[in-house]
């Protein structure tokens, strides 16, 4: 069984028809003679016996076996053409799936109008693994191979049968008996040794390209088109290097490609894919992508004007359509670009594929043979349009692809400064024990070198590392060698793109406005990809910001809305009437995750129905809980950034959102109790603010929608310095003092406003004057004054005697007592030639505020206001003689959840959708 093993591994295959045509498989010969007779036949294959070959078949062209095309045959006068008339096409297992697809296959060859065609099949979808299951079974003395190979006979046999008749459909099915009864043998073979050599594992694998590349080829010819098949170990000669790679010997395939020509001209070939031969002829295959490598050095032999590879998607994506739902068909990628982002995981060429056909600027085209009104990706020489063009970001940013499941290894000390040979010995280390370095990042500095490896390699890296720098690392030249697991890599790609000023800038700042932390950077002088390292976990959210920040593709929010009350809920509204337009005209996508009430909320994976919301709260609604609802909607990995929107006036709920801005939450609110709270947490509240990317957005604080917090802002950016402002800022006030006149009872005038719903349901709390004192407050901390709350005087309109009543329904039948005192006041205003106004105040010039009930003249901006108007006055150094003056309706449900709603739009356009 040794010797037997033996000439296995010494098997040179030039004709394993005949090698086996005397050992079929039946009862009639031992195991042990079989075994015998296939070894000595194949050690008189190796001495260089040779034995005859099967003629080819005159009806069909079809070579029965691979046949050794020999440089000592004489040339005859066919010569090669070489040049665009040629076409190289390439199909996949999947594209050769079934019958049906293997006649579409051949449709497309037909409809080609180049005046010659080449075209590279691989086996049918699944048939490599079960050739491959065949070998294993075989090895591991399991009959089972026995079934598992009248399967792959019961495939192909059927196949040709939907697809075949008459001659061809004999021919064909003649060939794979003859060729299945030579993988018996084979298989019997391994099955007695238990061990089979990997050239003997790739010459039975190949078959499944066999097979296809035959019955296309009579798919073809049954068609009226005259076509001859190519066993491409015939003509493919390569050199292993490695494991998992070969090198192509284009001269040795020229030649024999001449050859093989000169003896089968014709202007249609159907040539096998994935598989060739080593110069010792003896059968290998091209290893991953092989069937790709194959067309990509055929359309290199060939000098073929074009090679399109088809496949089952459209194209090649700007970042993987699983993670990006927004992600477009790349119409053009230059070579480079391909194969940049091929090397970070992208589902496009392998990068040898690219390396044949760009010699010789042969364009590559990926197409999707489901859908052929696709036109597929280009890839190609970029064209001088393309550089000249520098208007849009994306001819130079073309895509992004990431890779999981990595480890940063960081080697750090002040010894390696200056030290010849310590980055040699570092890499020297990692290639001892076989780990594949990803990305490379060393400071000018020499400080530190910090590299990237396979999280599965990343402990034999660092014990290789502690043991070759144990004296280093003991004497304290180096301070340690440190591992950071769970890590990925985002890969930008682009042509030329580091030299165009502001790409790196907007990379980074896409990825800060998401909050995601860079690890490390890598940017090569070649300007074709910027690297960087994030946490695993960050991954797919920095994927889909930084592609929407490039690609302006939907913006999407991740929100929770809490506190679905008045306000709330009419926000809600506005959200979904406005979401398809959102969509479509501004490609915003703002998606409600979450709904929180006091007591129930209502959750979702993919976004709420907005218009079925109160009835899914009903049908799904779960008990309230704050710490799960944030989880949920800040867990999405799929949506890069996340906003909370607090419509309730809860201080509990203000309290939080120092956690949440910390944590990369947005936060938008009407709610005053976090700007008008405590000194010292406002400060921090800020600070955090100004120092991350994370928005805290909180307009509809003062004015309901109206822009005063923003103007405000804008006059102090501007360089503009705030001497006071002034202002009605209750609409339920404004209310009351407009229509508190002509004689009519104070208290009439509260009980109108409260039906109306201008009040809250307790009317004192807007009679009290906190509300205007809150807003006060906040203004004042705006303008740079740090004021507390309890530093601004009040003047509260809830008469003494009334401010302990247990319930409003006691306050408004008590509050009539009090009208002659309201009354008393109105006549005298009015007696002067003034109205009633009450007002916040802030003194900037003298550092304070106060809320109070003034007289204004009648032909004061003040005394003009109508209904539950707000106005608020502006005197500043600009505008000191005629202050600048907001003005509009400052209460309601439906201006304050406008007012919620601009702050969550300016919020989108930030995050980069447009503006």
């Amino acid at each position: 069984m040794a010797s037997f093993s033996a000439s296995l591994s010494h098997f040179s295959y030039i004709s394993p028809t005949n090698a086996s045509t005397s050992l079929q498989h039946d009862n009639k010969i031992p195991d042990s003679q079989c075994a015998f007779l296939l070894s000595r036949r194949f050690h008189s294959l190796r001495k260089g016996i040779t034995l005859p070959r099967r003629k080819e078949s005159p009806s069909t062209g079809i070579h029965a076996s691979f046949t050794d095309v020999s440089l000592d045959v004489s040339m005859e006068e066919k010569q090669l053409p070489k040049g665009e008339s040629w076409s190289v096409h390439k199909f996949g297992g999947t594209c050769m799936g079934s019958s049906q697809r293997i006649k579409n296959v051949g449709d497309i060859v037909l409809n080609d109008d180049s005046e010659r065609k080449l075209v590279v099949v691989s086996a049918m979808s699944k048939v490599t693994d079960m050739m491959y299951d065949l070998i294993h079974k075989a090895q591991s003395r399991d009959e089972s191979y026995i079934s598992s190979l009248d399967a792959v006979l019961e495939k192909h046999s059927s196949t040709a049968h939907d697809m075949l008749d008459g001659d061809y459909l004999a021919t064909f099915l003649s060939k794979l008996h003859e060729d299945i009864n030579n993988l018996k043998a084979m298989l019997r073979a391994i099955y007695i040794a238990g061990h089979a050599t990997e050239s003997f594992a790739d010459f039975v694998v190949g078959h499944g390209e066999l097979w296809s590349a035959q019955m296309l080829s009579l798919v073809i010819r049954k068609n009226g088109t005259d076509c001859k098949w190519m066993d491409t170990r015939e003509v493919l000669i390569v050199n292993p290097t490695g494991s998992n790679q070969v090198d192509p010997d284009y001269l040795e395939s020229e030649q024999r490609l001449e050859k093989w020509y000169s003896l089968n001209p014709c202007k249609v070939i159907i040539a096998t894919g994935f598989i060739a031969s080593t110069p010792q002829k003896i059968p290998t295959t091209l290893k991953r992508d092989g069937s790709d490598f194959s067309a990509a050095i055929m359309g290199a032999l060939f000098r073929a004007r074009q090679v399109t590879i088809w496949t089952d998607v459209d194209g090649v994506y700007s970042a993987d359509p699983r993670k990006v739902s927004e992600a477009v068909i790349l119409k053009t990628l230059s070579y480079q670009e391909a194969w940049e982002m091929s090397y970070f995981g992208a589902n496009v060429l392998h990068p040898r594929t690219i390396i044949p056909v760009m010699r010789y600027g042969i364009p590559i085209l990926i197409r999707n043979i489901f859908n052929l009104s696709a036109p597929g990706t280009k890839i190609c020489h970029p064209s001088v349009s393309d550089n000249e063009d520098r208007t849009n970001m994306q001819n130079f940013v073309k895509g992004f692809a990431t890779i999981d499941n990595l480890a940063l290894v960081n080697v750090e000390g002040t010894g390696m400064a200056g030290v010849p040979g310590t980055a040699s010995a570092i890499f020297g280390a990692v290639k001892d024990v076989g780990a594949n370095v990803i990305m490379i990042s060393q400071a000018s500095s020499e400080h530190s070198v910090c590299f990237a490896v396979p999280e599965k390699e990343v402990k034999a890296v660092a014990e290789a590392l502690q043991s070759r720098f144990r004296q280093a690392l003991d004497n304290g030249r180096l301070s340690q060698v440190a591992v950071i697991p769970n890590c990925s890599i985002l890969a930008a790609v682009g042509q030329k793109m580091a030299s165009t000023p502001g790409v790196s800038a907007t990379l980074f700042n896409a990825l800060a406005k998401a909050n995601i932390n860079v690890r490390a950077i890598a940017q090569g002088c070649s300007e074709y990809n910027i690297t960087v390292v994030v946490k695993r976990e960050d991954c797919i959210k920095a994927l889909r910001a930084v592609h929407s920040r490039f690609y302006l593709s939907r913006t999407t929010i991740a929100m929770g809305v809490i506190g679905p009350g008045l306000i709330g809920s009419t926000l809600l509204d506005q959200l979904r009437d406005q979401a398809s337009v959102l969509k479509e005209e501004f490609n915003i996508d703002l998606r409600v995750m979450g709904i929180l009430g006091s007591k129930s909320m209502l959750l979702s994976d993919v976004g709420i129905d907005l218009a079925r919301w109160k009835e899914l709260r009903e049908e799904k609604g779960e008990v309230a809980d704050l710490e799960k609802f944030v989880q949920h909607v800040h867990g999405n990995h799929f949506i890069p950034n996340t906003a909370l929107v607090d419509c309730t006036a809860d201080s509990v709920i203000a309290g939080y959102y120092y956690d949440w801005l910390r944590k990369g939450i947005h936060v938008v609110t009407p709610n005053k109790k976090a700007n008008s709270g405590p000194l010292d947490q406002y400060l921090r509240l800020r600070a955090l603010q100004r120092q991350s990317y994370t928005h805290y957005f909180y307009e509809a604080t003062v004015g309901a929608g109206l822009p005063i917090v923003s103007t405000l802002r804008g006059l102090l950016e501007t360089g503009d310095k705030i001497l006071q402002i002034e202002g009605i800022f209750s609409g339920t006030l404004s209310y009351i003092f407009n229509n508190f006149k002509d004689g009519r009872a104070f208290s009439d005038v509260v009980a109108e406003a409260k039906e109306a719903g201008y009040t809250e349901p307790d009317p004192r709390d807007d009679l009290s004057g906190t509300d205007v004192a809150r807003k006060v407050i906040i203004l004042a901390r705006e303008s740079g004054l740090k004021l507390e709350l309890s530093n601004i005087p009040v003047e509260s309109l809830v008469p003494e005697p009334l401010r302990v009543c247990a319930s409003a329904q006691e306050f408004m039948q008590q509050l009539p007592k009090f009208d002659p005192e309201f009354a008393k006041k109105q006549e005298d205003a009015e007696n002067a030639g003034e109205v009633l106004r009450y007002v916040g105040v802030v003194d900037v010039t003298n550092q304070k505020g106060v809320v109070e009930l003034r007289r204004y003249k009648k032909d004061h901006p003040f005394a003009q206001l109508s209904g539950a108007d707000n106005i608020i006055a502006f005197t500043t150094r600009r505008y000191k003689n005629q202050p600048l003056i907001v003005r509009g309706p400052g209460a309601g449900a439906q201006v304050t959840a406008g007012g919620i709603f601009s702050d969550i739009l300016r919020l989108a356009s930030y995050l980069g959708a447009p503006s």
